[in-house]
């Protein structure tokens, strides 16, 4: 009580008067009661040590009182980081000593060698402990202001000339107030012991994170706490993977999770367990030797190797590789169990845990490569043997698991399991949303500056034009953050909702009306567009793309959904990807046959065609270079794939460049582009237009069988298959069949292909059994093999609805 007394004593007078803080970090002549410990070695420097009252604060974090007590250990990290806090000011003199030093290095030579004899002048001031005692402390807020702010009243009333002084030397006096305390070794690496303390509670945490930032600028603490930290962490790996190695036999014996015995979960459980203090851990080695973390806000990022040192030797260990390998071998049992959900939130911290060392190996600060057709992360410069594909492996692995832990817990996306959106196939489409809407939502350190309200007055006629003007002029901001009022001329009504979403409705409508000549219809279905390379012959047609995609980011932001399809081509050039030979398909379907045909087939002496293009626009004729000179380049068997590909890109991309951009620009600025990007294809167009209300029997009833019947075993097997899935997963289904996941107003019965209605129809794939389904949108067919087994049928359907949809042809 007494101890507690004390502490919350300093506490008060710390946080309200600035000079309690300056005096535990300047020198002075302490009584011989409370001189620390002097160990035999650095003895001069325990001396001085003794001359530093912050060293008897964090003395105490070696007394077992203080660490059995949660509210002795809150109210000490707390006061340690308060006092701790004028040390950042060291932070700041470091860099700008390295500016310096860059800027000399760029002065002539005679310049340098005066500047060097002036600092020699100067000298270190020691031997007083005057000037820090009334100077105002500093905080992290006022750093831009820390010259000013540690000038000492001494040298203000010392000079007579301070007028006549260069601002140069004027700044020098400044710094030479501010020398970094004198801090044993052993009382930094009693500061890291609080990490793994039994008792170390979520404000106890993120105050001595902020200590261990704070102390950090005193010259070598960083290394002798990054040392200690990773110690800790070796030993708490040791341990908890001999933990593991006992868990995983109950496990195994366990056929569901309230089979599992308390004592056998008695290690992972309490808040205090191993894995608890090892994610602290190796959190704090994170935060410490975080280059990016130390000064965003100046655009220059300090040098990452002592990262880089540091955590390879942890993670080259003995013991990490063989602590993952273990917990992914217990996430394995738990997976094929049922109901062992349980358990897995039990190991959490040790998923979490894995997480950080994961951001700390493959990927970095890596950003997406949104060029993939399945985003993912270019590799980073190898940190440890075998490490550098753990990320990919262990949450492909375990992503059901991961997602079901998302899902309940959906603050996890917020912090560790953030790292997941780098390989975004993992995440389930609903996670991903929730993630989605949490960032674009999220404005960080950016005030939030309040907006006025979007009133709106339109007729119903003529919607898209009146809401072009507007808003087109409003600033991205202003549409972005603005409360939309929509009212329509001659009707009466106050807009609590309803009408904003009717507004939304018929926008999306207006934005494909043919006289507009902004969009055309697909050849697979007229109910799904791709821009129109004649949009020209609008003279407004670049704006009216521009604002076309600031309203789908709109709707974006706001949750709503639009009744709007494009095709795969834009969608793809929304997430910033490349596109493929399957895109073709639905745009020209004997276009992309007879590329196909040139793909499968020997073109020698066969194909005269050269690498350019002849396009007509309204009758004037035009040929265009698919690369340098292309026309006088002939098509060769060795040179056919690129031909394809650049005839892909031109009728699918280039040949509407301008359209999309300006449609990409209006997008971006209201959602960024590289949050869209954790989506592909199929869940961007569920994004933008919804999860469609499938009725499977209404489909079942209008699908027609091609060399199968109602009664074979894998008809009965994929409609089970099909009311297994979810309703994204049936989303997806008929996306991979018809292109679309647009269900027709009145059912499938009018479901629409490139020769009108076309009924959903199954055909039997008389191939190799082993080989995934396929699909052709233009017919609204799937070509099933024919499987031994449902469980072989559903995993294929799966696997081809979900990761297969790019390719034609599966082996």
């Amino acid at each position: 009580m007494v101890v507690q007394q004390c502490l919350g004593t300093l506490s008060f007078l710390s946080q309200f008067n600035p000079h309690i803080a300056w005096f535990f970090l300047t020198e002075h002549d302490s009584a011989s009661s409370l001189k620390l410990k002097t160990f035999r070695k650095g003895k001069g420097k325990e001396n001085r040590a003794n001359k530093f009252a912050l060293n008897s604060l964090l003395s105490l974090l070696d007394r077992k009182l203080i660490m059995d007590s949660p509210n002795c250990m809150e109210q000490l990290s707390a006061l340690l980081s308060s006092i701790t806090q004028p040390l950042t000011v060291l932070l700041r003199r470091e860099k700008e000593r390295q500016e310096e030093e860059k800027e000399k290095g760029k002065q002539p030579e005679g310049t340098q060698s005066r500047d060097a004899t002036e600092q020699q002048s100067a000298g270190p001031e020691t031997g007083s402990d005057t000037p820090m005692v009334d100077a105002p402390l500093p905080t992290v807020e006022s750093a831009e202001d820390q010259g000013t702010t540690a000038t000492v009243e001494g040298d203000q009333g010392a000079s007579t000339e301070k007028d006549s002084s260069k601002p140069g030397e004027e700044e020098k006096r400044k710094r030479k107030s501010i020398e970094p305390p004198v801090v044993p070794d052993h009382n930094f690496r009693l500061v890291v012991h609080i990490l793994a303390a039994r008792e170390c509670n979520g404000k106890t945490f993120r105050d001595t994170l902020s200590t261990i930032n704070n102390l950090s600028a005193i010259p070598g603490a960083r290394d002798v706490i990054g040392n200690e930290l990773v110690g800790q962490a070796q030993a708490l790996s040791d341990t908890i993977l001999a933990d593991l190695e006992e868990l995983l036999p109950h496990i195994h014996q366990a056929k569901t999770g309230t089979d599992m015995q308390g004592l056998a979960l008695a290690k992972f459980s309490p808040a205090s367990s191993d894995q608890a203090k090892l994610l602290r851990i190796l959190t704090a080695l994170d935060y410490l030797f975080d280059p990016t973390r130390v000064d965003k806000s100046k655009g220059s990022e300090p040098e990452a190797a002592p990262k880089e040192d540091v955590l390879k030797r942890l993670y080259e260990s003995a013991t990490f590789g063989p602590l993952w390998t273990k917990l992914s071998d217990c996430l394995t049992l738990i997976r094929s169990k049922e109901n062992m959900l349980n358990v897995a939130t039990i190991l959490l911290p040790l998923i979490e845990a894995l997480m950080v060392v994961c951001k700390n190996t493959t990927l970095k600060d890596q950003p997406i490569n949104r060029n993939s057709r399945e985003t993912s992360v270019t590799s980073a410069p190898d940190v440890g043997p075998g490490m550098e594909n753990l990320f990919f492996k262990f949450t492909e692995d375990h992503r059901k698991i991961l997602n079901e832990l998302v899902r309940s817990n959906p603050r996890l996306m917020s912090g560790t399991f953030s790292l997941l959106v780098k390989n975004p196939k993992v995440l389930e489409f609903d996670n991903k949303r929730n993630y989605f809407t949490r960032r674009v939502h999220s404005r960080g350190a950016e005030p939030r500056q309040p907006h006025p309200p979007l009133q709106l007055s339109v007729r119903r006629d003529q919607v898209f034009l009146d809401s072009f003007k507007s808003l087109y002029f409003k600033t991205a901001d202003e549409l972005k953050y603005g409360k939309l009022n929509v009212r329509f001329h001659g009707e009466e009504g106050v807009d609590a909702g309803g009408v904003t979403r009717e507004w939304f409705q018929v926008l999306a409508r207006g934005m494909f009306n043919p006289n507009y000549a902004l969009f055309t219809p697909v050849a697979a279905d007229r109910t799904t567009f791709h821009p129109n390379q004649l949009s020209g012959v609008n003279s407004e047609h670049l704006l009216f793309f521009r604002f076309i995609g600031r309203i789908i980011g709109k709707a974006l932001y706001e949750g709503r959904v639009l009744d709007c399809h494009f095709s795969r081509a834009v969608y793809k050039k929304i997430l910033g990807r490349s596109v493929s030979i399957k895109d073709m398909e639905s745009l020209d379907l004997d276009y992309y046959k007879s590329l196909l045909w040139m793909l499968e087939n020997d073109i020698t002496d066969i194909i005269t065609e050269t690498f350019a293009i002849e396009t007509d626009a309204f009758g004037e004729k035009q040929v265009i270079d698919l690369i340098e000179n292309g026309r006088n380049i002939p098509v060769t068997e060795e040179n056919k794939e690129r031909y394809v590909q650049r005839v892909i890109e031109y009728r699918l991309v280039e040949s509407v460049k301008e359209q999309i951009d300006n449609f990409l620009m209006g997008f971006h600025e209201i959602i960024p582009p590289d949050l869209i990007a954790i989506f592909n294809e199929q869940e961007l167009e569920l994004l933008i237009s919804g999860l469609p209300e499938i009725d499977v029997d209404e489909w079942k009833n209008n699908t027609e069988y091609h060399n199968y019947s109602a009664s074979s075993s894998q008809i009965q097997w994929f409609w089970r298959a099909v009311r297994s899935f979810d309703k994204e997963e049936r989303a997806k289904l008929l996306q991979f069949v018809t292109g679309t996941s647009k269900v027709p107003l009145n059912g499938f019965k009018e479901l629409e292909g490139m020769n009108g209605v076309s009924k959903f129809n199954i055909h039997r794939d008389y191939g190799n059994k082993d080989r995934l389904p396929s699909s052709h949108t233009c017919f609204n067919q799937l070509d099933l093999p024919e499987y031994e087994s449902y469980e072989d049928l559903r995993q294929r359907l799966y696997t081809a609805m979900t990761a297969g949809s790019e390719y034609f042809g599966f082996a």
